[in-house]
């Protein structure tokens, strides 16, 4: 992997003392351009950056130390901690995103991604569950990097976890007959609320799927079952889930 071009952001400040850095947080830059969105990463009166931006043709520029906190992930959560900037590395990924265009992510975007997520994810030795999206950290504000992004090849890379799909049963039922819509409770919702909760998701626990489980939903979903973001609770949304808890 060629080092990155530096272009350092004024957008920075100390990471909290004792933090570990322990996560990996992608997003897309939801931007006509690069150039733009570098433009307004290294912008002060922005107050937001990330320590690197993968450009489509495969360019990486580092606007950030490593050592220092980035501005990128905002309003955030992630398995009982809400300050994700301060332990987590953040990478953008030049895409238009929904608002100017959503597209695929370009095979020299990606190779040059899986080297440089894979240098990180050994360098700080980042458990793999803690490689997430914009969109898992903050469900409710964020679809960032999108279905469209190539998780299941990251995780393949080593980088971050894919679920492995198998029948599966829960009360006596096949996953597969499961299928809640909104405002729904039972008992499967409850338990599948707590996987959440266990994978590293802020929701309630209480068998009802509120707005709130649905917009979690619809973020796992993207990362892990992108063909199908529709929000609802069904048998191969409950079964991959179940998976990666399996895994880790």
């Amino acid at each position: 992997m060629r080092p990155p071009t530096v272009l350092t952001s004024p957008n920075h400040d100390a990471r909290p003392s004792g933090m570990p850095i322990d996560m990996l947080v992608l997003h897309y830059t939801g931007m006509t351009t690069g150039e733009v969105a570098i433009g307004r990463l290294r912008d002060a009166s922005a107050k937001v950056s990330a320590h690197y931006v993968v450009e489509e043709d495969g360019r990486i520029f580092q606007l950030v130390p490593e050592e220092r906190r980035a501005w990128h992930a905002g309003v955030a959560y992630w398995r009982g901690h809400r300050d994700i900037n301060g332990r987590s590395i953040g990478i953008e990924l030049v895409n238009p995103g929904h608002e100017f265009g959503y597209r695929a992510f370009p095979k020299a975007q990606m190779s040059a991604l899986v080297d440089l997520a894979a240098a990180i994810v050994k360098r700080r030795r980042i458990p793999a569950r803690n490689v997430v999206g914009h969109s898992d950290v903050a469900p409710e504000r964020k679809e960032d990097p999108g279905e469209l992004f190539e998780w299941e090849r990251l995780a393949g890379a080593g980088v971050g976890l894919w679920p492995k799909i198998r029948k599966r049963w829960f009360g006596g039922r096949s996953f597969e007959t499961f299928n809640f819509g909104p405002d729904e409770h039972h008992q499967t919702i409850a338990q599948a609320q707590k996987n959440l909760v266990a994978w590293g998701y802020d929701v309630p626990t209480n068998g009802v799927l509120d707005a709130r489980t649905m917009r979690t939903l619809v973020a796992f979903q993207r990362h892990f079952r992108p063909s199908n973001i529709d929000g609802r609770l069904d048998g191969e949304t409950a079964s991959r889930l179940a998976s990666l808890l399996e895994q880790v």
